[in-house]
């Protein structure tokens, strides 16, 4: 008899998936984030910001006072392009940039009204999409599409994030 496990016999594949279905996952990603993404492109082609500034308000939004070399290390982007992205920001009034009470050479960033009114509108699309996706998969589904994320993350980095995600 046939083995359509899809194990082979290293022991590499000890969930059974083959390669052709771990190719719809890849691609499924790829469709969701697409999906995930598209809400927010559409309200923010109200402005002159791409995903680039989406992400920095959504996390300065998450930790208010982040200082900016936090915020490097979370985005994995340049200095040269963060500093485009929050110089537009603050210019526009959506971010207010405040030199450091601990060490002056910081810069600690809040959203201000302005920006926190936007990030509620980029967010909850993104919100109700999540709801609505994690409401038809079911509560087994949701620790499990956690754990799968989780473990998506390069190893390196997922203590820092399971540490920043709890707040």
């Amino acid at each position: 008899m046939p083995d359509h496990s899809g194990a082979d016999s290293s022991g590499d594949s000890l969930l059974f998936l083959t390669d052709d279905q771990l190719l719809q996952g890849i691609e499924l990603m790829f469709f969701a984030y697409r999906g995930f993404t598209s809400d927010p492109d559409k309200i923010l082609e109200n402005y002159t910001y791409g995903r680039a500034h989406h992400r920095a308000i959504h996390f300065v939004n998450r930790h208010p006072g982040i200082t900016v070399n936090a915020l490097l290390d979370i985005l994995g982007v340049t200095k040269q392009s963060l500093n485009r992205v929050l110089r537009q920001l603050v210019s526009d009034g959506l971010i207010d940039s405040r030199v450091g009470k601990i060490d002056r050479r910081e810069r600690n960033l809040f959203l201000t009204e302005e920006g926190n009114l936007l990030e509620r509108q980029l967010s909850k699309a993104q919100r109700n999409r999540m709801r609505a996706a994690y409401k038809a998969a079911g509560p087994d589904a949701v620790q499990g599409f956690r754990r799968v994320l989780e473990n998506i993350i390069d190893l390196d980095k997922r203590t820092y994030v399971k540490k920043l995600i709890s707040g």
